[in-house]
């Protein structure tokens, strides 16, 4: 074989190895970036499984321990709240004692756990109790929960009419301060309607048979009212 032949055949064998470096290299990049996209895919599959109980349906990032509430504070002493934003009862309890609710939570005196529950959905058309209460899931990943309860008690619909739409919901939730697209997506998806399904189940068991309900410190108040809160958690913390 000439000189010239075999400096031709080391050339191409040259060029054949650089190529199969060179798909080596973009098989090992193809690799490493599908490698990325999976961890990514199970990263948010992962952090949305955080966010589903034990049955599989979505819970607010504040949900009490007990899957069946909404918990705001620290405080030494617990307060439940049952409350239902079709009730009357409830409107005039919220007139009353909201103030006092936050003063106590600004105070570090109290641990909140607000459940809202849906048990007058036969009193609208519009199913409105289920609704405005899974509102409160998203409104409490917003940071505003105390606040969109109090604005939906100054609007409440009539019972045995239509009550607001899901439309009317997120502008209210708008003059409460919540901004935020990712409020309007979550209620308009129904996000958190099996959740609220769950916490008006949990009332028989807990033997709860009406709204507004107020326990403090595991004793329930009788015709709850701010003043009687404020004594309550007084009490309890002093125990």
């Amino acid at each position: 074989m000439s000189r010239q032949a075999t400096l031709q055949r080391r050339t191409h064998q040259i060029a054949r190895v650089r190529t199969q470096r060179r798909r080596q290299r973009l098989l090992w990049t193809l690799a490493s970036a599908t490698a990325v996209v999976l961890l990514v895919i199970f990263a948010v599959y992962a952090i949305s499984r955080v966010q589903q109980d034990g049955e599989g349906y979505a819970v607010p990032a504040g949900v009490s321990a007990d899957g069946a509430g909404l918990a705001l504070g620290t405080g030494a002493v617990t307060v439940e709240l049952y409350s239902d934003f079709l009730c009357p009862a409830c409107r005039a309890f919220d007139r009353d004692a909201a103030d006092d609710l936050q003063r106590l939570l600004a105070e570090g005196k109290i641990r909140l756990i607000y459940r809202p529950v849906a048990i007058l959905d036969r009193l609208s058309s519009n199913e409105y109790s289920s609704r405005a209460a899974a509102g409160a899931g998203c409104a409490v990943d917003a940071g505003k929960l105390l606040d969109y309860s109090r604005v939906l008690f100054a609007n409440q619909p009539a019972e045995g009419a239509a009550g607001h739409s899901d439309e009317e919901l997120v502008r209210l939730a708008g003059t409460a301060g919540i901004t935020d697209p990712s409020f309007g997506q979550c209620l308009r998806s129904g996000r958190y309607l099996d959740w609220v399904g769950r916490v008006t189940a949990m009332m028989e068991p807990n033997g709860i048979t009406g709204t507004p309900t107020v326990i403090v410190a595991g004793k329930r108040l009788t015709q709850p009212n701010g003043q009687r809160l404020v004594d309550a958690v007084d009490a309890a913390g002093t125990r």
